[in-house]
């Protein structure tokens, strides 16, 4: 939680910034009213926020049907009695008032107002701050507007998330931009709901909000081209889309379960528990323990800053799955991040590891690699993006997130090495590939993989 300046008493705005997924909340308040905009699953938070202040959170907006995690909004107006502000054109299912074009809410001695800014999702709203004196202060711009990028236009394709094209999308981002946001006063505060890291865009800066003036002069989406070019230029290079984001969609068009329920609801097993076979095992423990020993076929997803994005990359939405972690502690934790993607009712069961590890992996010898890489079926599991740049010649290019349904197509002649950017995708990586291909040596590079230049090594 990170305070944000305001240049007058009347109004105090709140940043809540999830690192893990790169999202930005924000409370409001005035006076003793509070307004929470694109809450994360967890609403304690906001409550504390409310409570600290001895204020009381009168109303929830969400800017969009967000792809990426699942949102409170729903527990929250379930427990405190806040309306839900929302943009007719979600069809939200859960009790909400429209907020639309025109639409306002009054906050204490400020005012809210909608604007429509579709784009990265066709029922995107913006929504302005407005003080006392009709002064636009700030700008709420959701997944329309970042801080250095734009919101991708490709999230809602799938016919179960509404089947709209790209193109389309990116269009109605160009219209958006040049005819809603960039016609506030450049001193607007630019409040985005992500930052660096989220696939909900592609250049993010590192900064966690801005202003329009600033936006206008240095965010390459909005300098001077026609629409056709940024259609172009948009869609060129978008990073990878998850397997859980059109999952997430739904969920929150529905509105989902209270937080704390749902995690006292995922069963919870003693270790030596047998396991049902053909579900899958994740196992987050760090990669040299799981390589010391683990179950057979787990998935070493290892508890680190992107576990959530990376669970659901690598498992889709209706995939059951148990869960493994060293400590209580880390098994909540990992349990509390399965919740945020709205996955927590997919864990078949948490369990502590388990004192049989038949399971073992080999050390990978990195002076070998080094002289003698063509020993190797190499396999390279960055995205194609970061794979621009090869480090190995005549690498196998699967991308993490394809690497489950493509290992069928790893040569097996060779022992397969498997390398990413860092070391954490390649854990998992060797993994997936070691269930796959029973009998086949499978080495992790790891965080050795550091120690090679990135241009090809013959």
């Amino acid at each position: 939680m990170s305070p944000l300046p305001s240049s007058t008493a009347s109004v105090q705005i709140q940043q809540f910034y999830d690192k893990g997924l790169a999202h930005a909340s924000y409370a409001i308040r005035s006076g003793r009213q509070v307004a929470i905009i694109d809450p994360a699953r967890d609403p304690q938070p906001y409550y504390d926020f409310a409570d600290e202040h001895d204020a009381k959170i009168v109303a929830v907006i969400e800017t969009h049907p967000h792809a990426d995690f699942v949102s409170s909004h729903l527990e929250i107006a379930q427990e405190t009695g806040a309306t839900i502000y929302v943009s007719k054109l979600v069809r939200a299912s859960y009790p909400h008032q429209p907020f639309d074009d025109g639409q306002r809410i009054s906050l204490g001695t400020i005012e809210l107002h909608a604007i429509n800014t579709p784009g990265h999702s066709p029922d995107s709203i913006s929504v302005l701050l407005m003080d006392e004196m009709a002064q636009t202060r700030a700008v709420f711009t959701g997944d329309t507007l970042f801080v250095g990028d734009v919101g991708r236009p490709d999230l809602r394709e799938d016919d179960n998330v509404g089947g709209h094209s790209r193109e389309d999308l990116a269009a109605q981002l160009y219209q958006s931009t040049r005819q809603k946001l960039m016609t506030l006063p450049a001193t607007t505060k630019v409040y985005p709901a992500h930052g660096p890291g989220s696939l909900c865009g592609k250049t993010t800066s590192t900064d966690l909000d801005s202003t329009i003036g600033k936006e206008v002069k240095t965010n390459y989406a909005l300098q001077p081209m026609s629409q056709e070019e940024f259609i172009k230029v948009l869609l060129e290079d978008q990073p990878f889309m998850p397997k859980y984001f059109g999952h997430d969609v739904v969920m929150n068009k529905l509105g989902a379960l209270p937080f704390e329920d749902s995690i006292r609801a995922v069963p919870r097993l003693m270790p030596d528990a047998e396991l049902e076979a053909g579900n899958i095992i994740i196992d987050t423990r760090p990669a040299a323990q799981f390589r010391e020993g683990h179950l057979p076929g787990a998935i070493n997803l290892m508890d680190g800053g992107k576990f959530e994005t990376w669970l659901g990359s690598v498992v889709g939405p209706q995939e059951p799955f148990y869960l493994v972690a060293d400590s209580q502690i880390a098994l909540d934790t990992v349990i509390r991040k399965t919740a945020k993607i709205g996955y927590e009712g997919n864990i078949k069961g948490a369990l502590l590891t388990p004192r049989e590890l038949p399971v073992t992996s080999p050390a990978v010898d990195v002076e070998h690699v080094r002289q003698q890489p063509h020993d190797f079926t190499i396999v390279d599991i960055r995205n194609r993006t970061e794979a621009q740049q090869p480090v190995f010649d005549n690498a196998l290019l699967i991308p993490l997130p394809e690497l489950r349904e493509r290992a069928h197509e790893v040569p097996t002649g060779k022992p397969v090495l498997i390398h990413c950017a860092g070391g954490y995708r390649s854990a998992a990586g060797a993994s997936i590939v070691q269930a796959a291909l029973p009998g086949t040596t499978v080495y992790d590079l790891g965080e050795a993989i550091s120690t090679f230049q990135t241009q090809a090594v013959h």
